[in-house]
């Protein structure tokens, strides 16, 4: 056969299917019915693993792997559709829709904010544009911000996440793991480094620098052009910039923002040392109530995987169904598991969409340890 004729073949075989796909998910709703009146679960793993080896052993070799993709998404889109029919909604669908009703209509500018490090810190002015009349209150670790946040000592926390340079601020990503919290709204600040040291020091006089790890991994072509300067990790940036205020020794040095160098009356010995000119670090802002404010376009879930072939790929497969776009995916091993992640998520959908709330729905069925971080709008 010529193409036109392969084209023509195909789309006969293209009419044929979608009409067994119908008649398939019209069953799919009598199914759902006849589950519905035995009280019997929507998902059957030992029922879908019998028809994925039934149908990959009818196969030619060579398709079996294709056959089982096939199979797979289809009785994935067979589950969603039955959900959708019976109105089956669990607690995150009604956790989401109460949230949207019960949450105040305009983001508010002032507010206690619990913040890691001391006054200069990125993110102290991460703060200041998300809200601009706010009281921070600093603590000496992420850890205790999400604590104060738990406590509610404070209305809400304001941490890094992720680096467009350096990757994932790891520690948060495991304290998610730890502690109950919503995502409320994000904020991107582009950073800019500069290498601070006391008054009249000179760069050929700087022996160490101090900065928090992120940082100093941003600022590492730095680094690499002056070798004999050490780079010690610190826990924040504008912590680092006091301590070399505090300290009398001029061979000290702080990676940290222009605000530090204000702030603690230090020299900027070198502008801009980051790596990339456009160096961004996107931060999230934390709240013990589960807030969705108008304008929400994004949502972070978390979930664990088992460590067997296809598993993340059956997962995407919702996401790709809907047409989501996934802006990050990142992974955590789980202490104590045989090889098994917990994943992270964010993908931009709307809350009000009933086909994002169906699916997280049906992830929350079908995954382990499944969380919804929150709903929220990102600002740049």
């Amino acid at each position: 056969m010529d193409l036109k004729e392969c084209r023509q073949e195909i789309d006969k075989i293209n009419a044929e299917m979608l009409r067994l796909f119908v008649k398939r998910m019209e069953i799919s709703e009598e199914v759902a019915k006849n589950k519905a009146e035995k009280v019997l679960p929507i998902f059957n793993n030992a029922r879908e693993r019998e028809i994925l080896g039934d149908m990959t052993a009818a196969s030619p070799e060579i398709f079996e792997n294709y056959v089982k993709t096939f199979f797979t998404v289809l009785m994935d889109l067979s589950k969603s559709y039955q959900r959708t029919v019976l109105n089956d909604t669990d607690n995150i669908e009604k956790k989401i829709k109460s949230a949207i009703d019960s949450t105040p209509k305009i983001f508010p500018k002032r507010a206690v904010v619990a913040c890691q490090g001391t006054e200069g810190a990125y993110s102290q002015i991460a703060a200041d544009r998300l809200f601009g009349m706010e009281k921070i209150i600093y603590y000496k670790s992420f850890e205790d911000v999400f604590k104060a946040v738990r406590d509610k000592k404070c209305d809400f926390g304001v941490l890094p996440i992720e680096n467009s340079t350096y990757g994932t601020v790891i520690d948060v990503y495991d304290l998610m793991k730890k502690y109950r919290f919503s995502i409320v709204r994000s904020q991107r600040l582009k950073i800019t480094h500069k290498l601070l040291a006391k008054k009249g020091t000179l760069l050929s006089d700087i022996k160490e620098v101090y900065s928090h790890p992120q940082a100093l991994g941003q600022c590492s072509n730095f680094f690499a052009a002056n070798p004999k300067i050490k780079a010690v990790p610190f826990t924040n940036t504008a912590l680092a910039a006091e301590t070399v205020k505090n300290s009398a020794d001029n061979s000290l040095a702080a990676i940290a923002s222009s605000s530090c160098a204000e702030l603690y009356g230090l020299d900027i010995i070198s502008d801009e040392i980051q790596n990339s000119g456009n160096n961004q670090t996107r931060f999230i802002c934390i709240s013990s109530e589960d807030y969705i404010f108008p304008g929400a376009d994004k949502i972070s879930i978390m979930l664990s995987l088992p460590h067997t072939p296809g598993a993340l790929y059956n997962t995407l497969a919702k996401f790709a169904a809907i047409g989501l776009n996934l802006t990050k995916i990142e992974s955590r091993p789980i202490e104590g598991s045989d090889f098994e992640a917990q994943f992270y998520f964010d993908f931009e959908a709307s809350p009000y969409d009933e086909k994002i709330l169906k699916m997280l729905d049906a992830l929350s069925r079908d995954c382990e340890n499944f969380v919804f971080l929150g709903s929220y709008r990102e600002l740049s």
